[in-house]
């Protein structure tokens, strides 16, 4: 099992939360099938309205995890387990003690502002080491057995679903349900490199000492020294190579404009930073 601080159980919790309003309130009650398990449950609650959506998650996901531990092994995680059962609790709460109303009659509405606070959520998921299981299991399987690659065996089966539902619901809720789908794989990966993005740095400046006891004594961070030459001066130089998050970056091209104006700074944004001082490697 994966460590699991209480920083990760909050955002987790708040993840699964964003990704159960969302279904309850804008797709479930619009009969928006937008792929994955919720997507083939709100298809299955139409047949058999007795069951809640809530419930027919949690026994999809009893029975996907039972294939899996079959087939592929049992390397689940507490995270992703807490995940896929926490959601089916949250949206159980949700129906039986808030009884979900339809929040606008506008079926662009709510398919969009569904799709927006479902791939929200599911992008805190994953950012946090986690998934809620579901049809992300069937593309392992099929990637395990038929080696179609993971992405492309996600997008399969989402369509599979979506496709489904278009039958079962009409043309319109089917083709929203499909916009969503594409729609929400393109946000969760865009919300995901927003919440991990950072600033590369490399700094020329004649007052490096001072930089690098400002990185390390006031930001609690690290940096390399690389030894470089001058191309223009014919001189020796060092060139500082830190990364930091976009406040401390504020404050170290505030301090660095106060004691050498001349500096030479060059900034990248980074997606991802993995290792000590940034996110656990290990997720």
């Amino acid at each position: 099992m994966k460590k699991f601080s209480i920083k990760d159980f909050v955002m987790i919790t708040l993840g699964i939360f964003l990704v159960a309003f969302g279904l309850e309130y804008f797709h479930i009650p619009n009969n928006i099938a937008a792929g994955g398990v919720s997507g083939l449950a709100i298809i299955i609650n139409n047949f058999i309205p007795a069951l809640p959506v809530g419930i027919i998650i949690l026994i999809l996901n009893v029975i996907l995890f039972a294939v899996a531990f079959l087939t592929l092994g049992g390397g689940f995680g507490a995270k992703t387990l807490y995940a896929s059962f926490g959601l089916s609790g949250i949206m159980w709460i949700m129906e039986t003690f808030f009884t979900p109303v339809v929040l606008s009659e506008d079926l662009f509405i709510n398919a969009a502002v569904g799709a927006l606070i479902i791939g929200t959520g599911m992008a805190m998921v994953f950012n946090y080491g986690a998934s809620t299981g579901g049809t992300d299991i069937l593309a392992k399987i099929l990637n395990k057995y038929f080696h179609v690659e993971i992405g492309k065996s996600l997008l399969a089966v989402d369509f599979v679903i979506g496709i489904t539902g278009l039958a079962t619901f009409g043309i319109t809720a089917g083709l929203y349900a499909l916009l969503c789908i594409v729609a929400n794989g393109t946000l969760i990966d865009r919300l995901i490199d927003g919440f991990n993005t950072s600033k590369e740095l490399m700094i020329i400046s004649k007052r490096e000492e001072q930089i690098i006891r400002f990185i390390i004594e006031e930001l609690d961070k690290s940096c390399t020294v690389l030894n470089g030459y001058g191309g223009y001066t014919s001189e020796d130089i060092q060139i500082l190579y830190v990364i930091l998050s976009r406040r401390e970056y504020i404050r170290l091209r505030s301090y660095i404009k106060e004691i050498d104006p001349k500096a030479f700074i060059s900034v990248n944004e980074v997606h991802e930073v993995l290792g000590e001082g940034f996110m656990d490697i290990k997720l």
